[in-house]
């Protein structure tokens, strides 16, 4: 009743919004066609595609590392994300996370449901692409990040109370961080911290808030009793894959202009992925035994996690290191740390996505160079510690808005909604007991 009852709020909501909104309120001049550069544009919606393409590579990396009792379920956690936060987005996401300044901790609400974004640019953020296309872009970073917590939370969480957590996480805590760091006026971007494609608003803010959502939540049924083996580790790899080349997308379309600067940022991209994949390989055989091909393409997210703050201020080599880096701080996150606390991170989103977004930060505080971008700064390496103390500085405040806000929606929901299936329908599996389907006819 009370699922129903929020989504019925949310259409009075719809309602009220287009009776005070007629469309003639969001009409649009026609773009001066020396304003806008086809090139630039081309790139971006190609780059937005890409980054829309990430969102089903996490749910068939995700759903490869469940059990088969849960592989739908967990599919659609991601899935749904592109709808849920496609609408969110549009309505008031945009708006909170990157329309007009309040106090340098929020947008206001003037660009409510698109109002006044339009296909013209805005030379604020993209003085070449329309502003749709900006808008549009940023969707799919909205997107894919509160997928990422449902790594930590998987094979267990209601899928009522999972879509409205999700719909107020977007809203208290990925639209604030958005405009803290990336909006202009936003207190972080004042200060000058660098995040060039999402280490602290996408990675930190999620990884932090599954580490929260998993102990909050506790752990599976049988966890660290029974083996819980990943049922599908071609589906996973798959998955790695498109993750992968849709990265290109999330760190080389951030340059917001097909030019020199994407081209660096797709290069580094590469590096620092096949290096960090590479050393979590053979940190793991020496370790384990063996290297494993989960290792393996763990890695290469864990890289992929590790460069993407620092991707537009880098060079090669410096992202070789943070990929070598990156590789081996998620692997004692993800295998270590977590199997010696004891906490249920089931598929790892804390330890790749928290500690690799986290060490990413803080090394694009000693690798930057604004030989690579002018509009950046140095970091330690090239004379410039203060780089260093602010990137730290802005980590810190991540994790702590992010645990916080994240354990008080967590409290709210199971106070009013309940938080996890019950035993019963966990033995089952949440495939046939939330969603009356079964991923494999055998």
């Amino acid at each position: 009743m009370q699922v129903y009852l929020s989504w019925l709020l949310v259409l009075l909501f719809l309602t009220l919004f287009i009776g005070f909104h007629p469309p003639s309120a969001f009409a649009q001049e026609a773009p001066a066609p020396s304003a806008i550069d086809t090139g630039d544009t081309a790139w971006m919606l190609a780059a937005s595609a890409l980054v829309l393409l990430m969102t089903p590579g996490l749910a068939l990396f995700y759903g490869g590392m469940v059990r088969t009792k849960n592989v739908l379920g967990t599919i659609m956690q991601s899935f749904i994300m592109i709808c849920l936060i496609s609408v969110q987005w549009v309505l008031w996401g945009y708006t909170l996370s990157f329309g007009p300044d309040v106090g340098g901790l929020i947008g206001s609400l003037a660009w409510l449901g698109l109002n006044g974004v339009g296909l013209e640019p805005n030379p604020d953020y993209a003085a070449t692409i329309p502003h749709q296309a900006f808008m549009i872009f940023q969707a799919m970073f909205a997107i894919i990040t509160p997928a990422l917590i449902t790594g930590a939370v998987a094979e267990r969480m209601k899928f009522s109370t999972f879509l409205v957590f999700s719909l107020l996480w977007a809203t208290f805590v990925y639209n604030p961080m958005a405009h803290w760091v990336w909006a202009v006026g936003g207190w972080m971007r004042n200060m000058g911290a660098l995040d060039f494609a999402g280490g602290t608003v996408v990675h930190i803010s999620s990884g932090v808030s599954a580490l929260a959502a998993a102990l909050y939540m506790g752990k599976r049924i049988g966890y660290g009793k029974e083996p819980m083996p990943p049922h599908n580790l071609s589906m996973t790899v798959l998955g790695a894959g498109i993750l992968w080349f849709g990265w290109f997308g999330f760190n080389a379309g951030s340059a917001v202009a097909s030019g020199a600067l994407a081209t660096s940022a797709f290069v580094v991209t590469n590096t620092a992925a096949a290096a960090a994949a590479l050393t979590w390989m053979f940190v793991e055989w020496s370790h384990r035994g063996k290297p494993t091909v989960l290792g393996a393409v763990s890695g290469a997210v864990a890289g992929l996690v590790a460069i993407t703050p620092a991707s537009g201020f880098v060079g090669p080599i410096s992202a070789l290191l943070i990929g070598i880096g990156g590789g081996f701080v998620c692997y004692f996150g993800a295998v270590i740390l977590k199997n010696k606390l004891g906490y249920d991170d089931s598929l790892d989103a804390f330890g790749v996505h928290g500690l690799g977004g986290t060490f990413g930060a803080l090394a694009t505080g000693i690798f930057a160079s604004k030989a690579i971008n002018a509009a950046g700064a140095d970091g330690l390496l090239y004379g410039n510690a203060k780089q260093l103390l602010i990137q730290a500085i802005s980590v810190v405040a991540t994790w702590v808005f992010a645990f916080v806000m994240t354990m008080i929606l967590l409290k709210i929901l199971d106070a009013t909604m309940g938080l996890r299936v019950t035993k019963e329908k966990e033995i089952t599996g949440l495939d046939m007991s939330e969603h009356g389907e079964s991923g494999y006819n055998l």
